[in-house]
């Protein structure tokens, strides 16, 4: 794409609010600022941990407090989910997911992917459940066609905020071996690279996206060989951003890693629980590309200030 916009990336992390570029800056130079946030494997975490380390931490409400007042800030959000929505407390036992996707329904999430957790009530157990979200579920890597979902997920979409075209797609861990067959059924696993090589050139190349996100359950690195997202920022070619899930990492900063064209590619994941919410900000600039990385997450907690 020749006359793809040039960017400069701001990788925001850490305290709520923190603006690198200045408002005026922003005016002044035609600056276009993208804040994207993220949550994965919320695990069912309603309310706030109890006890423990992470007393006090997470919870829907706050989270939802959170991320309100980031939009009163910011003109051009998107929040997006790794998976893993499902299983950990009782009100996944007793609501099966409802609850899940009606909150994060109400904190108006963008899209998510799915998780090896989310087929924990089996494929129909999830089916019965997608009329409370009123989100999408993109999963690029799974071919449901011969189930009960076929047709009711897309591989991406494509956002468009202040002019700037945001291309987000999902990719799901491999199921065998995680969930039992009898849940996800005959539930086809798709190589994840050859997929997100796919949909990322089609993003950027054919759908002209200034940016394209792609939404991970892979897991952030492993000693083994097993597919990460490590391992898939370095053999695809048009990735600007991997959201992980999975291995419930908390990245103090974002990883950077370099694609088959020598480009920077930043992944970011962020534990797991509710306990944290992710925060880059990417800033558009004709003419320019480069970013720097400062911060990653935000911690879910009462009373948290968003100067």
């Amino acid at each position: 794409m020749g006359n793809r916009r040039n960017f400069i990336k701001n990788v925001g992390l850490g305290t709520i609010g923190l603006s690198l570029i200045s408002d005026s800056v922003l005016a002044n130079e035609n600056i276009k600022k993208i804040t994207i946030l993220h949550t994965n494997d919320m695990h069912s975490h309603i309310e706030p941990f109890k006890s423990g380390k992470y007393k006090g931490l997470g919870g829907m409400a706050q989270r939802a407090s959170i991320i309100s007042e980031i939009r009163k800030k910011e003109k051009n959000v998107l929040l997006l989910d790794a998976g893993d929505i499902f299983q950990g407390t009782p009100y996944f036992n007793y609501y099966g997911g409802e609850l899940e996707f009606k909150l994060m329904s109400k904190m108006n999430y963008d899209a998510a992917t799915l998780g090896n957790h989310d087929f924990d009530n089996g494929i129909d157990g999830l089916e019965r459940q997608l009329k409370h979200a009123s989100f999408p579920f993109l999963i690029a890597n799974y071919d449901f066609k011969n189930t009960i979902l076929k047709n009711r997920f897309n591989p991406y979409k494509v956002f468009n905020k202040d002019g700037i075209r945001i291309g987000v797609f999902g990719i799901g861990i491999e199921l065998e071996g995680l969930v039992p067959k009898e849940l996800y059924k005959e539930t086809v696993y798709n190589d994840p690279i050859i997929s997100s090589n796919y949909y990322s050139y089609k993003l950027k190349h054919e759908l002209n996206c200034d940016l394209v996100i792609c939404l991970s359950h892979l897991g952030c690195e492993y000693k083994s060989k097993k597919i990460s997202d490590t391992v898939l920022a370095q053999q695809t070619r048009d990735i600007d951003l991997i959201i992980g899930g999975h291995t419930h990492t908390f990245l103090k900063k974002p990883k950077i890693t370099t694609n088959l064209r020598n480009e920077k590619v930043i992944i970011n994941q962020v534990g797991f629980g509710g306990i944290n919410i992710g925060k880059i900000d990417f800033i558009f600039k004709q003419n320019k590309r480069d970013f720097n990385v400062k911060k990653s997450s935000i911690f879910v907690k009462k009373n948290k200030k968003t100067t």
